[in-house]
């Protein structure tokens, strides 16, 4: 039996911010993951300027990563390229960042922070009665004071803990692969927010080239499961469909590797109990507007070691009620707007109008870019909060008329 401080189920951005974070302030900490090291995680790979602000506070060498100035959002005809803006808060740039070496990055500074690292292992939650006391792995046990849950989408872990996602909340699947293009150094990231199926149906997300500045992009497309007929979505034919709309344009390749899908978890029945807590896609941080979530992952990841070190005995309930206070009001209404865009003739006009001014553009960015939440000041933050107000109203409504009468993830 081995005894650390922390024990963090999950290598990816999420779990390395914790350990990175708890092992800079002298607090023992394993990290254990079934891959081995270098693994490559699918994703869209783009890094919103909040995530890059996480990567800053983190101290992150980041000169591997394509800088990206802005974003460029099209609906049907209409074309917006803006650039982010400045705030307080966060820088006016993203990145994108294969995850390959991101995910390296994040994991090789907990090791030099003094985290220990095992690789190719499985982990669960040792418990003693509801009260978690450590994790079992390869036939040993690590006694742990907070168990770290950054074990991405529900699975096991999440089992046994009760943190499942909600049954009839919405969530999301996404494609990606990666090709060959000569504007592979694009300084904008692209988002097509009028995608149709093979029948022409409206599909609830977008298509996005993400430039990569290695020669390759990014190409890839996401949808939520409140859209009529998700069940019968095919992943594989929207991208190929996608592929075909910008490969004129962009001049690309062919696939480099075959297009790989994953889950984005958007809610959790519980994100904390008795010694643990659930960061990052396992507390269901994942913004329903976008599907991004690295940067939530980065910042509840240093949440959590940060009470922690503060006062270990109260961690896991303060960190559940301030995750709470900065994001639950603005993941709620993501998660109220996607019923919402299920409907076409609803998604198709607010697509119009999502780009079809300056002013709302700007919002737009701002919630693309994952700058707004419950301390965002300004107009976008109202305009937001207005939206939760009017959506609460009409979610009974929504969910009652919803599109495609739900399904698992």
């Amino acid at each position: 039996m081995k005894t650390v401080d922390i024990a963090v189920i999950g290598a990816g951005p999420a779990g390395a911010a914790a350990a990175i974070q708890a092992a800079r302030h002298g607090a023992s900490v394993v990290v254990i993951d079934k891959a081995s090291y270098g693994r490559d995680k699918v994703c869209g790979d783009g890094l919103t300027p909040r995530a890059v602000g996480a990567l800053n506070e983190l101290k992150i060498d980041m000169t591997d990563a394509h800088h990206i100035d802005g974003l460029r959002m099209i609906a049907n005809s209409t074309r917006r390229e803006l650039d982010w803006p400045e705030t307080s808060r966060f820088p006016s740039h993203g990145a994108v960042w294969p995850r390959r070496r991101l995910d390296a990055a994040l994991i090789d500074a907990a090791g030099a922070a003094g985290a220990e690292l095992v690789w190719e292992t499985e982990a669960l939650p040792a418990l003693d009665g509801d009260q978690v006391i450590g994790v079992d792995a390869a036939g040993e046990r690590w006694e742990a004071s907070l168990v770290v849950v950054a074990a991405g989408a529900p699975g096991q872990v999440a089992r046994m803990l009760g943190a499942n996602k909600i049954v009839g909340e919405p969530y999301g699947l996404a494609i990606r692969s990666y090709v060959e293009s000569p504007r592979h150094d694009d300084r904008h990231l692209e988002a097509c927010l009028t995608m149709r199926d093979g029948n022409g149906n409206s599909v609830p997300g977008y298509g996005w080239m993400f430039p990569a500045g290695d020669g390759t992009v990014n190409i890839g497309v996401g949808a939520l499961n409140t859209m009529k007929g998700f069940k019968q979505l095919n992943l594989n034919n929207l991208i190929d469909l996608y592929y075909e709309q910008v490969r004129e344009e962009w001049d690309l390749g062919p696939y480099l590797e075959k297009p790989r899908a994953w889950r984005l978890p958007m809610s959790t029945q519980r994100r904390y109990g008795p010694g643990w807590v659930a960061i990052g896609d396992a507390a269901g941080l994942i913004n329903p507007m976008n599907g991004e979530g690295i940067d939530y992952g980065l910042e509840s990841g240093m949440l959590a070691a940060d009470l922690f070190v503060e006062d270990p005995a109260t961690a896991a309930e303060r960190y559940d009620l301030l995750i709470g206070e900065r994001f639950d009001s603005f993941l709620r209404t993501g998660r109220r707007f996607s019923f919402l865009i299920g409907h076409p003739w609803i998604l198709n006009s607010g697509l119009r109008l999502a780009v079809g001014t300056q002013s709302i553009a700007n919002i737009t960015l701002k919630v693309m870019g994952n700058l707004i939440d419950a301390e965002t000041p300004g107009t976008a933050g109202k305009v937001l909060t207005l939206a939760d107000n009017v959506l609460a109203i009409a979610d009974p409504i929504l969910r009652r008329t919803r599109a495609s009468g739900g399904g698992s993830a």
